[in-house]
């Protein structure tokens, strides 16, 4: 039988009132009245058990059963009814209400009905599988789109090109995980010259992140242009996040002050990876603490000044590095970070490709990467050092 005839068999069934559905989730609303084509049965009612372990037609006012369902067919008229089995599973029940003639089911009346129900089983099967094949093509068709979604959102947030910023070379580089990611950065130039620089981790992914990493970078915006500073502009946003966010949800972020011209670096870190300097093969991390953003109330971020020297190259950087294996297992981490920063010689290659290089020396081509790699690095030209 085609499958398109399947389905119209079991929909006329159901239409008729002779064939009770068996679902995986309850719907209440279905089961009390005397509507036969209402009637739907979980899969964890005791009737379902009762018919796979004794699969033969039954009178339902002769089943002793504590089973909703039972209650309902009884409700709705039901003298008998006959599983639908395939491969051992109920995958519905044949029922019958009394008959006009007011006369009892006849032995041949029954074999008659086992006879339907045995040519029926198979066919409810089909359809069942074809429904089901039907809702996650379905599912499948809304979570590309909510994909589709995200990654529109993220792809109109993110800035399309660095800002110039005379004396410094700054390079990036952004790779999702997934269609969308969780990683944002942003820049925005203050009055006096100086840059703000941020970069953060929304946890989660798809649009909700994408919608929280909007809030994030609005909220973190609306503190530069107040003129906050670092500790100041994290305190705000996390004030501003709490009561909004998910609650399986936060950001860390680094924020950050740059002054183009004396290479003073004043940031607060939110929970985010430390930024790792390198100058002359000697490597430091700048530290400052704080929770995460939408984690609890009333954080104060830690706010610290760091001297950046003409030759230094500072990296800002989210987990999808460190965190990235190789094929043994092994985890790239922060000693293997630190110690190829401290080895990078500035040349025709930049600090963001000499790492990406050797992760890709370290995970192997066949590397699936498993959270979001976002580097951006800020060199500090020494006086006639060419672009």
């Amino acid at each position: 039988m085609k499958i398109n005839s399947s389905l119209k068999l079991i929909n006329w069934l159901r239409g008729i009132g002779v064939l009770a559905d068996i679902s995986e989730q309850p719907n209440p609303a279905t089961l009390p009245g005397n509507n036969l084509q209402a009637i739907s049965i979980t899969k964890n009612d005791p009737l379902v058990a009762y018919f796979e372990k004794l699969p033969i037609i039954a009178d339902v006012h002769k089943i002793n059963l504590d089973s909703p369902a039972l209650q309902a067919l009884r409700k709705s008229g039901v003298e008998l009814a006959a599983p639908l089995l395939s491969s051992g599973d109920l995958t519905g029940i044949l029922v019958l209400s009394s008959k006009r003639s007011e006369q009892e089911y006849s032995t041949d009346d029954r074999q008659l009905v086992n006879m339907l129900a045995a040519q029926v089983a198979p066919v409810v099967r089909v359809a069942q599988l074809v429904k089901q094949r039907q809702s996650e093509l379905l599912e499948k068709e809304r979570l590309d789109q909510e994909m589709r979604l995200a990654r529109l959102i993220q792809q109109t947030l993110l800035p399309k090109t660095p800002p110039e910023m005379s004396g410094w070379d700054l390079a990036l580089h952004y790779q999702p995980a997934r269609a969308v990611g969780g990683d944002f950065y942003d820049f925005f130039p203050l009055p006096d010259g100086r840059v703000v620089i941020t970069i953060g981790d929304v946890t989660d992914k798809g649009v909700p992140a994408a919608l929280v990493m909007a809030s994030t970078r609005a909220i973190l915006r609306g503190s530069a242009r107040r003129g906050l500073s670092p500790g100041a502009a994290l305190k705000r946003s996390n004030e501003l996040l709490l009561p909004e966010i998910p609650g399986h949800m936060f950001v860390t972020c680094l924020y950050a002050i740059l002054d183009l011209k004396t290479g003073a670096f004043q940031f607060a870190n939110a929970g985010h990876n430390l930024p790792v300097g390198c100058h002359d093969g000697v490597v430091r991390e700048l530290r400052a603490t704080g929770m995460p953003l939408g984690l609890m109330e009333d954080m104060e971020y830690e706010e610290h000044t760091a001297i950046l020297q003409p030759g230094e190259c500072l990296l800002l950087y989210s987990d999808g590095l460190v965190e990235a294996h190789n094929p043994l297992g092994q985890m790239y981490g922060f000693d293997q970070l630190h110690s190829k920063m401290a080895s990078y010689i500035r040349s025709d290659t930049t600090l963001v490709d000499f790492l990406l290089n050797d992760l890709k020396s370290f995970t192997g081509e066949q590397w699936e990467q498993e959270d979001d790699v976002t580097l951006l690095t800020l060199h500090y030209r020494k006086p006639g050092e060419e672009e």
